[in-house]
């Protein structure tokens, strides 16, 4: 399954103001990486967000929010937001912030 264009479209306007943002085509999807580092994605229909360690455990107690996992191995830090959870601009800018906050805090690449 091809990756929701509509969804990279959506995440590419909310991004499109910040500063060393780029797209990149990964895992059969696209990502958006922050100073060289992953920071959210589109995985089929799914948004993937990197918000750390410390707030993954919280956001996976929020509706329509699961583990990432791909590969039959989960990434701690990493969830994936399904489409439900992202029907308005709000709720898929919120993803965004945190996603940035904690990918902000990294090392650039």
């Amino acid at each position: 399954m091809a990756y929701s264009l509509a969804l990279a479209d959506r995440i590419r306007q909310l991004v499109s103001r910040h500063n060393n943002v780029v797209e990149k085509k990964m895992f059969g999807g696209i990502g958006f990486l922050l100073n060289g580092n992953m920071c959210v994605g589109v995985w089929q229909e799914s948004l993937i967000a990197r918000i750390g360690p410390a707030r993954y455990t919280h956001a996976l107690q929020q509706p329509y929010v699961r583990e990432f996992d791909i590969t039959g191995r989960a990434m701690t830090g990493w969830v994936m937001i399904a489409p439900e959870g992202l029907e308005n601009n709000d709720q898929l800018q919120r993803w965004i912030s945190r996603s940035m906050q904690f990918t902000g805090t990294l090392p650039a690449k």
